[in-house]
């Protein structure tokens, strides 16, 4: 059956090329490039915050005169606001589009920033962190989705590790405004600090105006002209191009002869929202055996990669620094710049080798090398500890192990995290899937944040990483046994990999779900948050 359908399929992506016209090779998928950088620029909007807060929480603190525990809350809330754009996203981005969810994440995050920059006390800090976290979910869950959907097979982890790499750009460019704003005066330094970040969000709202909606949401609207065009723009090839058209059309529900430039939309019964149950049924409540799979394998990578203690390293460099030794505050700030250029450069290696050496072998390479870094780093940090005085081998294996940390993690933990759960979930399942995998990467980040400082009071400082270890060290066999390769598959044959037959049209699927339906001969077009009602004869 299998053969069938790809048969079939390729049958319809020749057909869909002009008569007398060749194939022709494109030898560079620009466009789908640009479009990618633009619609990843909006993770720049997470990486400042965890930057910029990293350092500015020095001043606030000395400031407004707070408590380390209040201290935890400001940096670890914004993960659990940002709870309500990541689920917000998905239902948003399926009624107005992805380019112009993308333009509101934005504007939510410009309005955040301006209020955190204009505080006068903590509770209005806090205010201003829950409007910059609703905007960060938005982004969080829209760059990659957009990204994987408009990008070819052939470069989708290429082009889908974009969104990590921003956020490691915004995390440097977090540090650097630390320390360039860290010798004007203390009420106006961390203002600027976190004012300043309203900026980019301008520049990037204007810039997304230029962008095309994605080829996919055009579909589920039944724009197939507007459809066509994107994938002709994005895709190696015109053939490759009718081929991810006829895919899609086939995992909405569209007949594939069906060819006008507009089909009707049947989404009738999205008012009663019957549909949305299906699909939180079929996903959560009673999902098939692949698709359990694929939900298990998106929630423990984004598990995994908070729990691992990244945002530990990131978030309370300073403190980690402070306690490795390092007291003057312009040591620490410049010290802690080069923890972001470390991440920046190392996130550049995996955008280059994701789709050469796959996601498995950095996935692997990155969490074992992060568990062996985080324990050189307890090892460094316990000895400190038990030391009065200062210990210059220890320091510097602690400074060694946090560059070696974030080094692993941006090759591997850090960018596969989007771009595997971003492409393993049915059409019709992925906005929903997404969004549940970038809330668990959020709540676990939140918790992380919210308890470092507390933790390390009770274990020590090197026994909070020494536990991180041994996180990194079960996420390691979780990668190994249960995430298969996905490297140049396209999002419509993910089903092969995870035991959902046919996917790409899923009548198969259907017919694990709701026997029922088999008798249904009418074909309707869904949103990726509702179900898919098709039959497919082969």
């Amino acid at each position: 059956m299998a053969e069938q359908h790809k048969e079939a399929t390729n049958t319809a992506a020749t057909d869909g090329l002009p008569d007398g016209v060749a194939p022709r090779k494109k030898t560079n998928v620009r466009f789908a490039f640009a479009c990618a950088i633009l619609a990843s620029m909006t993770s720049i909007l997470l990486g400042y915050d965890i930057g910029v807060m990293s350092g500015a929480a020095l001043f606030i603190k000395e400031d407004l005169k707070i408590t380390d525990v209040e201290v935890e809350v400001l940096l670890g809330i914004l993960n659990l606001y940002s709870l309500i754009g990541s689920f917000a996203a998905g239902r948003t981005s399926d009624w107005i589009g992805r380019r112009l969810t993308i333009i509101l994440a934005a504007v939510i995050f410009f309005v955040g920033a301006f209020m955190m920059g204009f505080s006068v006390n903590y509770p209005m800090l806090m205010a201003g962190r829950f409007v910059a976290g609703i905007g960060v979910g938005y982004a969080l869950m829209i760059a990659p989705v957009y990204t994987a959907e408009v990008s070819p097979a052939s470069s989708r982890g290429f082009l889908t590790s974009f969104p990590e790499v921003f956020i490691n750009l915004g995390i440097l460019l977090g540090y650097v405004s630390n320390y360039a704003f860290s010798h004007l005066s203390l009420k106006l330094g961390w203002r600027l600090m976190l004012g300043v970040g309203a900026a980019p969000s301008v520049v990037l709202a204007l810039m997304v105006l230029g962008m095309p909606e994605s080829p996919r949401w055009l579909v589920m609207k039944g724009r197939l002209a507007d459809a066509r065009a994107v994938l002709d723009k994005t895709s190696a090839s015109p053939e490759e191009a009718a081929l991810r058209l006829a895919e899609i059309k086939a995992a909405a529900g569209i007949p594939a002869d069906a060819d006008g430039d507009v089909v009707a939309a049947a989404a009738t019964k999205r008012g009663s929202g019957g549909e949305e149950r299906d699909v939180w049924k079929e996903l959560i409540l009673s999902p098939a055996p692949g698709v359990r799979r694929v939900l298990l394998s998106a929630l423990g990578i984004h598990f995994f990669q908070q729990a691992s203690g990244i945002d530990s390293v990131v978030l309370y460099s300073p403190r980690v620094f402070q306690s490795a030794g390092i007291s003057d505050k312009s040591k620490l700030l410049g010290t802690t710049c080069a923890v972001g250029v470390a991440k920046t450069l190392f996130i550049l290696v995996a955008t280059f080798t994701l789709d050469r050496f796959g996601r498995r072998p950095l996935l692997l390479a990155s969490t074992g090398g992060m568990a062996a870094c985080l324990v050189g780093l307890g090892m460094g940090l316990t000895v400190i500890g038990h030391h009065h005085q200062r210990v210059p081998w220890a320091v510097g294996v602690c400074i060694a192990s946090i560059l070696g940390v974030v080094g692993f993690f941006s090759i591997g933990l850090g960018p596969i995290t989007w771009v595997y759960s971003s492409e393993i979930f049915p059409l019709h399942l992925r906005a929903l899937g997404c969004a549940l995998g970038v809330g668990l990467n959020r709540v676990t980040s939140g918790v992380i944040s919210m308890t470092f400082l507390s933790l390390s009071k009770g274990i020590t400082i090197g026994g909070s990483f020494f536990l991180y270890a041994g996180v990194a060290s079960l996420a390691w066999v979780f990668f190994f046994t249960y995430l298969p390769e996905t490297r140049g598959r396209t999002l419509e044959q993910m089903g092969e990999l995870f035991g959902i037959p046919h996917m790409a049209g899923d009548d198969g699927y259907q017919k694990q779900q709701s026997p029922e339906k088999e008798k249904d001969n009418v074909v309707e077009m869904t949103s990726t948050t509702a179900t898919t009602s098709d039959v497919r004869n082969e």
